[in-house]
């Protein structure tokens, strides 16, 4: 019988049985930001090895006299055992340690059952054999009856027991107590499986002027393979290195929280954190496995906004040298885009944020989505939002003239915007020169808005129903030493 059906059986056998374990009113998770779509898929799938968290909780030990062995169960499913740290206090001295994964694998899973009772059940629903398992693998079972003897069972459907069934990590410890005691023993570990990001809703509100409601949430994923209870949680905003082999060891410093306001008590307490910053939940916070939890980051805010239209022409990067073929950027038509921006009225973690707008009905509807960086408050926020239907642009070479005695090559183009709505639009023209860095603007039939380096912005009014045109020319020059062949 193939073990992937013997586990189904034993499992269905089993029934519901919770594999969390309780947590204390000291458990404390901290879980860094995780850019995995994976871990937010809620596919259903088992444990994850992507995201970062450390972990401290209190397990509570009963010690006997002397040498002994003791098992730490409900673990998740991926533990940094190298960076695991284990504190029985003063009462025991720890020997040696062993971390055990069960959980990915049905043959895992199964010798979990080492050591408990079960009752062993035939294709009929017969009992074959009841007692304590000494061996489960592939081959079989080995089961001791009460009676002392043992019985070798090869072919079986199901196994019964009152033993829940390891779904992570198990840590075994050999401890040495000078005295028989209850001891609350700290420990603190790296997993993987838990990862955040942020999510925003910006919800644009009617009247002339842009403005914005913007919605702030925390997306907790966990696919730890575990459920975590009642805890206390930390998000960490920002990008800290992650050695591929473990980050960060853990530490079993506690930390007092600061007093919150009563306005703010809903709302997680803020705090830098060296180069990043730390969002502390106000309340225990319950992550199933499996599951995306999502809590308030901030409180809404209404904030003033800005729309732009957008047709953006040529490269951001520059060539090395100047380039001079007369077909580089060619003549083509083009989309033009729309944008929002926004100044961030406090830090706001990187994430995705959702733009919604009123129909006729007054009814919102989604109009485009875009990352936002991690953005220190007072810097501006500007994402795309999508193509514009009723605008399109041409794009044409009016004039092409190479003069390699005076190391020298003027182009000019012309731009037009075809609008067919009923409302007048103003579009931004983006002009990259990148043929070379080295230009000026020779002529222009409208004064640039914007002017740097690497760029031109032209604001052109687009009549509704109409077309605006722009003509512009380039001059673009080099040294003797960098005169292409």
């Amino acid at each position: 019988m193939r073990l992937s059906r013997l586990l189904l059986s034993a499992m269905a056998a089993l029934g519901p049985h919770a594999t969390a374990f309780a947590a204390t009113p000291t458990t404390a998770v901290t879980v860094y930001r995780g850019d995995d779509e994976t871990l937010y898929a809620g596919d259903g799938g088992g444990p994850l090895r992507s995201g970062y968290a450390v972990v401290r909780e209190t397990r509570r030990l009963a010690l006997a006299s002397g040498a002994q062995t003791q098992v730490v169960d409900d673990l998740p499913a991926f533990v940094d055992a190298e960076a695991l740290i284990f504190d029985p206090g003063a009462k025991a001295t720890v020997l040696s340690r062993r971390m055990l994964a069960f959980g990915r694998s049905s043959a895992a899973t199964l010798a979990g059952l080492i050591g408990h009772n079960a009752n062993v059940v035939g294709e009929g629903g017969q009992l074959i054999a009841s007692g304590t398992v000494l061996r489960a693998d592939e081959t079989g079972l080995l089961v001791r009856g009460d009676d002392g003897t043992d019985q070798v069972v090869r072919h079986y459907a199901a196994l019964r027991t009152h033993t829940t069934l390891a779904t992570g990590a198990r840590l075994e410890l050999r401890l040495d107590a000078a005295q028989a005691g209850v001891v609350d023993a700290v420990m603190s570990y790296p997993t993987a499986g838990l990862g955040w990001r942020a999510s925003y809703t910006a919800v644009l509100q009617p009247g002339d002027a842009c403005r914005l409601r913007l919605d702030a949430q925390a997306g907790i994923a966990n696919r730890s393979g575990r459920d975590w209870r009642a805890v206390k949680l930390t998000l960490i905003a920002g990008a800290p290195r992650i050695d591929e082999n473990g980050g960060p060891r853990p530490m079993l410093k506690s930390t007092m929280a600061a007093p919150a306001s009563a306005a703010m008590d809903a709302l997680p307490r803020q705090a830098p954190l060296d180069d990043y910053r730390s969002y502390t939940l106000p309340a225990p916070v319950t992550l199933a496995d499996g599951s995306l939890t999502q809590v308030p980051l901030y409180a809404p805010h209404t904030l003033a906004c800005e729309r732009t239209t957008l047709y953006e022409i040529g490269n951001t990067w520059s060539p090395p040298r100047p380039v001079i073929a007369a077909d580089f950027g060619a003549t083509g038509s083009g989309t033009v885009t729309g944008r929002l921006a926004f100044t961030a009225f406090d830090s706001l973690p990187a994430g995705k944020l959702r733009v919604l707008a009123d129909d006729a009905e007054g009814t919102p509807q989604f109009i485009g989505e875009g990352r936002v960086d991690d953005t220190p408050k007072g810097a501006r926020v500007d994402l795309p939002l999508g193509t514009v239907f009723d605008l399109r642009a041409q794009h044409e070479r009016t004039a092409f003239e190479l003069d390699r005695s005076s190391r020298s090559l003027d182009e000019g183009f012309r731009v037009t915007l075809h609008h067919a709505g009923a409302t007048p639009r103003m579009v931004t023209v983006r002009v990259h020169p990148d043929r070379w860095r080295q230009w000026t603007l020779a002529s222009a039939s409208l004064k640039p808005a914007r002017q740097t380096p690497d760029l031109l912005e032209f604001r052109l009014a687009v009549p509704a129903g109409g077309a605006t045109t722009l003509d512009y020319a380039i001059r673009y020059t080099w040294p003797a030493e960098l005169q292409p062949q």
